[in-house]
């Protein structure tokens, strides 16, 4: 299932039932799953390794050397996971050695035409990146975000799991789970509300995810003082958890 005018590298691994459009180029040190569909004008290089199921559209670009001028060459990789479909004009490049050496995207992500995630970036599963989001170095997505059109993230940031960015949003802190954000810079304005519903959350974990929003962002405690009180509540509203645990590892400050 190879058009006559792709290019495949002798050493590159396709699995079964793996599909390369018309003047595509798939690289030496590159690992297809089974039944992925790649589409005409697509080219896939570098050390990088996709899953089973992906649907990838034409004049994408995965797997080039990283956009970082400390980059001397070294082998670092691009991993992306199962039935992502990544659309037209899209740019995921490899990781570097200053950090982990790769690029991590999981498995069913929605990334829209023009999106770019950029060197050793983490995104987890689930997500979906509206068109030309645009991810800078190192920033990890946690699974169930969904980044508005335009929305720009800047270096070393995390946007936590179910975040919602509204279009043309900046990131320039980190984003707490369940928050929506929006404007330059980002500024939260309450909880994922609808998106939390069609994931299956019940009334009573929203009215408590409300309630720590408050505490985190209405009620005029310092985050050290609010992180002790989500402390306290977590142990009998586990949906808390993520929040604390997102705060644990943030660097860069949350967005107020």
């Amino acid at each position: 299932m190879i058009h006559p005018t792709a290019i495949v590298h002798p050493g590159a691994r396709l699995g079964e039932g793996v599909s390369v459009g018309a003047y595509s180029l798939i690289g030496e040190h590159v690992e297809i799953g089974a039944g992925t569909w790649i589409g005409p004008h697509v080219v896939i290089t570098g050390r990088t390794r996709i899953g089973a199921g992906n649907r990838i559209y034409q004049f994408s670009s995965l797997g080039e050397a990283p956009q970082d001028k400390k980059y001397a060459g070294e082998p670092t990789r691009l991993e992306i996971g199962d039935r992502n479909t990544i659309r037209e004009f899209c740019t995921l490049n490899t990781g570097t050695a200053q950090d982990a050496g790769v690029t991590r995207v999981g498995s069913d992500n929605w990334i829209m035409a023009y999106t770019h995630i950029a060197h050793d970036c983490q995104v987890g599963s689930q997500t979906i990146f509206a068109n030309n989001a645009q991810l800078a170095g190192h920033v990890h997505v946690d699974d169930w975000a969904i980044l508005g059109g335009y929305t720009g993230v800047h270096q070393f940031c995390r946007v936590g799991s179910h975040v919602m960015t509204a279009v043309g949003t900046v990131i320039l802190r980190d984003v707490p789970p369940y928050v929506m954000a929006s404007g330059n810079s980002a500024a939260p304005h309450g909880i994922n509300v609808e998106g939390l519903k069609r994931r299956g959350f019940s009334a009573e974990a929203l009215l408590v995810l409300k309630r720590a929003y408050r505490t985190l962002y209405k009620s005029g405690l310092t985050l050290e003082e609010a992180r002790v009180r989500l402390e306290e509540e977590a142990g009998t509203h586990p949906e808390i958890r993520p929040i604390l645990d997102f705060l644990a590892v943030s660097k860069r400050g949350i967005i107020r």
